[in-house]
C-alpha cells in the first residue's frame, strides 16, 4: 500500500467517522449541560432541605430547653417560698432569675412561631424546587437514553473504524501525517480525488502536468495549489474499509 493509498483510506474513515459525530449530533453536549441543570437544582433543593432541618433541630432543642426550664422554675419557687430564702436580697435574685426564664421562654416561643410560618414558606418552596429538579431528572434520563442507543448502534463500526485508523497511521510517513492533520484544521476532507482535471474539494483545475506526474509516480504525494488538499487520482480505488 504506497502513502497516498493510506492518506486516501484515512480520508475515507475520517469521512465516516465524521458522519458517526454527526448523527450524535449536540446529544453529548445537550447531556453536559442537563446535567449540570440537575446538580445546580439538587444543590437548590438540598439547601432548602438543609433549612428545614435547622428548624427542625431548633424545634427538638426548645423542648428539651423548655423542660429544663420548667424544671428550673419549680425548683426556684419552690426555695422562694418554702422558707429557704434567708433575706429579701436573694428572693429578689430568684425573682429575676424566674422572670429572666420566662423571657427566655416567650423569646424562644416567639423564634418558633416564626420559624413555624418559615417552615410552610420552605416546604412550598421545596416542592415548586423538587418538581423542577424532576423535571430536569426526567430531561437527562431521555436524552441520555437518546445518546446510548445512537453510541450503541454505532460502537462496532467506531472501533473498526478506529483499529484500521491506527494500523494506517502507525504505517505512514510521520510527515505526511502532520501535514494531513493541519489540513484537516481547515477542510474536514483533507484527502480527495482528482476528478476531470480539478480538484474534487474546491474544483480548481489541476496543471495537466502535475495530472502526468501523479499517474507516473504513485509514490509521490501531491496537494492543489489552491486550497491545500492532498490529491490522489481520479483512477486510484479505495476500498470500503468494511
Amino acid at each position: 500500500m504506497t502513502d497516498i493509498e493510506r492518506i486516501a483510506a484515512l480520508a475515507q474513515i475520517d469521512e465516516k467517522l465524521d458522519e458517526m459525530h454527526e448523527e450524535l449530533g449536540d446529544l453529548p453536549k445537550e447531556v453536559k449541560r442537563q446535567e449540570i441543570i440537575v446538580r445546580d437544582k439538587t444543590s437548590v433543593v438540598e439547601e432548602t432541605q438543609a433549612q428545614l432541618g435547622e428548624i427542625d433541630q431548633f424545634r427538638a432543642n426548645a423542648a428539651v430547653t423548655f423542660q429544663e426550664f420548667s424544671d428550673k422554675e419549680a425548683k426556684l419557687s419552690d426555695t422562694q417560698f418554702t422558707g429557704q430564702v434567708r433575706n429579701n436580697k436573694e428572693f429578689d435574685a430568684i425573682t429575676k432569675e424566674i422572670e429572666f426564664i420566662r423571657s427566655e421562654r416567650n423569646r424562644i416561643e416567639h423564634e418558633l412561631a416564626q420559624n413555624r410560618i418559615k417552615e410552610e414558606n420552605l416546604q412550598s418552596i421545596l416542592a415548586i424546587q423538587q418538581g423542577e429538579l424532576n423535571d430536569a431528572k426526567e430531561i437527562l434520563n431521555t436524552k441520555e437514553k437518546e445518546l446510548e442507543e445512537l453510541s450503541n448502534e454505532q460502537n462496532d463500526d467506531f472501533k473498526q473504524l478506529h483499529s484500521r485508523r491506527k494500523e494506517i497511521t502507525s504505517s505512514l510517513n510521520s510527515d505526511w501525517y502532520t501535514e494531513y492533520e493541519r489540513i484537516r484544521t481547515y477542510h474536514n476532507d483533507a484527502a480527495v480525488h482528482v476528478r476531470k482535471g480539478s480538484c474534487s474539494g474546491c474544483f480548481s483545475a489541476i496543471p495537466p502536468q502535475k495530472q502526468v506526474e501523479m499517474r507516473n509516480n504513485i509514490h509521490g504525494l501531491y496537494t492543489c495549489q489552491n486550497c491545500g488538499r492532498y490529491l490522489y487520482p481520479e483512477d486510484l480505488y479505495i476500498p470500503e474499509e468494511f
